[in-house]
């Protein structure tokens, strides 16, 4: 666009045939803003407009979410007579049922004669992208003719709003499977933590000679980090790389990559990833960081955050549960204060409920028992059930039963009835030798209905909370 706004400039009187180029060129391009500044240099210029000027404003104005500004061109098309055309209407329809008023685009639609596929497809748009399901099902049904953008749109909004059964009988429904259908489909699985589902589709779609694109694989990766199918994102990787052998590869496929190598379990290979990759941001440091602290390389996990520091790369929220839990599972307590303080104090972010979690398992796990209920007594949100059993595992751990009681009192306080939380605290009284305390627990899991799951057992072993099964 930069090239074509040097060469309009050299025209010494373009005509509406040349404005009218010029504005749409904008309208679809990174910068749909300058179709509205073309325009009122035109109308400047002496230059009235026809009915081919609008439909590219109004679609400006809807890529822009700007509805005032769309609300004075309608003005402007009911002044100069054009809202009668099929076209223009269209996209004042479309405008107005996604960003404006959907009553007037619903008088649009019903009275101004018949209405083609695409003003049925705009009406299903705007009520679905507005959540308004139910009568943008009832405009889908009532289509004279379905063409897939409309297909896609609802798909898409069922899927969005964690509706996958309906979204999947559409699915199966449609003549038109396009990658778009596919990815609204595998990506909504991918949401709803249905991962099994949104690989066993993608197998469909592979089947049924659809190539993946970027929106797919991105979903794909998350299912495969989720699932551990390290297989299957070793494939998705190689496709990637295969795509962008010329070029580097996005950074949001990069990111995502590092991301399932990591929860994989293949740090190695996600930060081979992550030393080739061309550029970074913050999710990239972020994936290297945790992935290191959560497959036991804690020191090297936070010589990458100090590291980070140096580039004065900004570290957020993310980064701080990767180095506190980098921290807890190395034992470093000083360090973890340090960075827990660090936080608050330099980079202003406020503790969140895995902050405080990584720093309550870090005290425990070290044996500051009273550090730690203190720490939880002191939290600026209320503590949730994770902060307590996590409390109540190191009082295990540690033999504390005082602070087991407290923390299984406040567990119980919180609704969390789990027979997990009973044993843990009857396994503190046995530990010590305290068969009675012991006792007293169990008969309390009969007197409060919590029964054992079955199959399942806690054993002391090396002092760590392992539920192995019984068979």
């Amino acid at each position: 666009m930069h090239y074509a706004y040097k060469l309009f400039d050299r025209i010494p009187q373009p005509d509406l045939f040349m404005w009218n180029t010029l504005i749409r060129g904008a309208s679809r391009s990174s910068t749909p803003s300058q179709s509205v500044y073309l325009y009122v240099k035109m109308v400047r210029a002496g230059n009235r407009p026809d009915y081919l000027t609008f439909p590219f404003l109004l679609r400006a104005c809807t890529s822009l979410s700007a509805p005032c500004t769309g609300t004075q061109f309608h003005g402007a098309i009911v002044k100069l007579g054009f809202e009668s055309d099929m076209f223009v209407r269209n996209t004042l329809i479309n405008m107005h049922a996604n960003i404006g008023d959907l009553a007037i685009a619903n008088y649009l639609f019903n009275n101004h004669g018949r209405n083609d596929v695409v003003a049925w497809s705009a009406m299903v748009a705007g009520y679905a992208r507005r959540g308004k399901l139910e009568t943008a099902q009832e405009f889908f049904d009532r289509m004279p003719e379905k063409d897939s953008i409309s297909w896609n749109v609802m798909i898409t909004a069922y899927s969005k709003n964690g509706e996958m059964k309906k979204s999947f009988e559409l699915f199966n429904q449609t003549p038109w499977r396009d990658s778009v259908s596919w990815n609204a489909v595998i990506s909504g699985y991918v949401k709803c933590g249905s991962h099994k589902k949104a690989l066993e589709l993608f197998d469909r779609m592979h089947q049924a000679g659809v190539r993946p694109d970027n929106v797919t694989i991105l979903s794909l990766l998350t299912s495969c980090a989720c699932t551990g199918s390290l297989d299957l994102g070793q494939k998705l990787h190689h496709f990637l790389l295969e795509s962008f052998s010329r070029k580097g590869l996005p950074i949001k496929l990069g990111n995502a990559i590092i991301d399932m190598y990591s929860k994989c379990g293949y740090i190695e290979k996600a930060l081979e990833v992550f030393d080739n990759m061309e550029e970074l941001d913050i999710s990239s440091w972020n994936s290297v960081i945790c992935g290191l602290a959560l497959n036991g390389h804690a020191s090297k996990s936070l010589n990458l955050f100090e590291e980070m520091l140096k580039r004065k790369v900004q570290p957020d929220k993310i980064t701080f549960v990767g180095v506190l839990a980098a921290c807890s599972h190395s034992g470093m307590v000083n360090k973890g204060r340090e960075y827990f303080d660090l936080m608050q104090n330099k980079y202003r972010i406020e503790p969140h409920m895995k902050h405080y979690g990584c720093m309550v398992d870090m005290l425990g796990r070290a044996g500051f028992l009273k550090e730690a209920y203190n720490f939880v007594k002191e939290m600026k949100i209320e503590p949730n059930v994770v902060i307590w059993r996590t409390l109540l595992g190191a009082c295990w751990m540690h033999g504390d039963v005082e602070l087991g009681q407290i923390a299984n009192r406040e567990l119980l306080r919180v609704k969390s009835a789990e027979s997990g939380n009973y044993v843990l605290l009857s396994n503190i009284y046995a530990s010590i030798g305290e068969w009675r305390g012991a006792h007293m627990v169990r008969n309390l899991m009969d007197t409060d209905g919590v029964h054992k799951e079955a199959g399942r057992t806690l054993l002391d072993g090396d002092k760590k909370d392992r539920i192995i099964s019984n068979v």
